[in-house]
């Protein structure tokens, strides 16, 4: 064996090695980063578009986004869990196989999404009654959750189809489809909700409905390509019930995972209501509005994390752990970037955003310090979400629940006495960046440095 390369010619080694991983990097994040940033579009979209409506639909938006993004954020295993198995099964050489699993998580999509609508459509008022709205806000805010629950079964199947594609490598087409589709839901809302010649338009309802038809057209066209793909490797697509309760048991460790990040967010919500100073439409609103901000960066910081998830399954499902440990410390670097850049930014821009979503000078004099904590809290942010990719994508979905479940008894009792010792908005947020971000990035950090998640071969 020839001796390892060392002094200028080593240095010269690495420096390449360092490109090549880079550059697969970015091929995946790329256009993930793209679609990420086009997903919650959607949201800002309808919280520009709501928010000239008057103050009080913009914090009922507010209110039923939170439910919302709960309800359908509990089942993102299917895309997370579905890109790191699909990932293994490539990684391994088996692309039937991958494309198989990947219908499997089409079809318990399906099953979800009809139980969830159902469920969800019969319970709109209670779920709206959770976060203790006033009667101004808890208005608009069922009108729109009832309506948007409709849209349920057609976002599980964009996660599961997108979590197929992302596993088979492919980022380029979720990106196609979230700018299609985001597209037609602003035409579609400017249309519903203010209407055109003698329609006179629907108000906040004509928002939610505008946003269930583009997601319903979303998922068909994602649906086509999957199934595109598995006729042409052989892989069947009847429902298969062995295949479905495997998916499922699957997701259950990254849905207990979920969960407790969504009842920190939930909490976060309950916590700026029960703080409100003076009006509450004013405080709910301008959480509202901080929150599809810090969602919107989220998402764009997430996109190296997708690629993590991706690249690590199968990296390890050809069973090479060097390969993973060298591209994790490649994303963790760029994931910390991007936090510092998008940081700078938003810090940057924080006085200017406010007028662009509401026509109330209240909430433009809040949301600037609210957001000065967001910035401030990017490039922790940034380290913890690409962690936590490469951990989903190596299938270490047990480690995250537990860590999740410790995560939240840390947080859930600093954020509910901030809110009960009306601390307000502000300081809600402060304990976000703080010890919700702070406490996760201890987690992820300390089963990084270890070796228990590097388990190579197929799922």
């Amino acid at each position: 064996m020839a001796d390892p390369p060392h002094g200028a010619d080593g240095r010269a080694v690495g420096r390449a090695v360092g490109r090549a991983l880079d550059r697969e990097i970015w091929r995946l994040a790329l256009p993930a980063f793209l679609a990420l940033v086009a997903e919650p579009l959607f949201l800002l979209a309808d919280a520009a578009i709501v928010g000239h409506l008057g103050t009080e639909p913009l914090a009922g938006l507010g209110v039923a986004a939170a439910v919302l993004q709960t309800v359908v954020g509990i089942c993102v295993f299917l895309a997370y869990g579905t890109t790191a198995s699909v990932a293994r099964l490539l990684g391994a050489g088996d692309r039937r196989a991958a494309l198989a699993q990947g219908i499997d998580g089409v079809w318990l999509a399906v099953v979800l999404g009809v139980l969830v609508t159902l469920v969800g459509v019969a319970a709109t008022g209670p779920l709206v009654g959770l976060l203790g709205a006033d009667a101004a806000v808890a208005e608009p805010a069922t009108t729109y959750l009832r309506i948007a629950f409709l849209g349920t079964t057609p976002l599980l199947v964009m996660l599961a189809t997108t979590g197929v594609l992302r596993g088979l490598q492919d980022t380029r087409t979720p990106l196609v489809v979230a700018v299609g589709g985001n597209a037609l839901n602003i035409v579609l809302n400017l249309l519903l909700v203010y209407g055109v010649g003698s329609f006179d338009g629907m108000g906040i309802a004509g928002s939610a409905l505008g946003s269930v038809l583009a997601q319903l057209a979303s998922a068909a066209v994602l649906v086509a390509v999957v199934v595109r793909g598995a006729r042409a490797e052989g892989a069947p697509l009847s429902p298969d019930l062995a295949g479905i309760r495997a998916a499922a048991r699957s997701g259950v460790a990254l849905v207990i995972r979920t969960v407790t990040l969504r009842a920190a967010l939930l909490l976060t919500t309950y916590a700026v209501v029960l703080g409100a100073h003076g009006d509450q439409s004013v405080s709910v609103a301008t959480h509202q509005l901080a929150f599809t901000i810090w969602s919107f960066l989220a998402f764009a910081l997430d996109a190296i994390a997708i690629a993590a998830q991706a690249i690590t399954g199968r990296y390890l499902g050809a069973g090479d752990r060097e390969g993973t440990r060298a591209v994790t410390g490649r994303m963790v670097r760029w994931g910390a970037y991007g936090g510092v850049v998008s940081g700078a930014l938003l810090a940057a821009t924080s006085p200017l955003l406010g007028p662009l979503f509401s026509g109330d000078d209240r909430v433009h004099d809040l949301l600037v310090p609210v957001l000065l904590v967001v910035a401030s809290g990017q490039p922790l942010a940034g380290v913890v979400f690409v962690l936590d990719g490469v951990l989903i994508g190596a299938g270490d979905g047990t480690y995250l629940a537990w860590a999740g479940l410790a995560v939240l008894a840390v947080y859930a009792p600093v954020v509910l006495a901030v809110g009960a010792l009306d601390g307000g908005v502000v300081l809600v947020w402060v304990a976000l960046a703080a010890v919700l971000m702070g406490a996760r990035f201890v987690v992820l950090v300390l089963r990084a440095r270890g070796d228990a998640w590097l388990r190579t071969g197929r799922p």
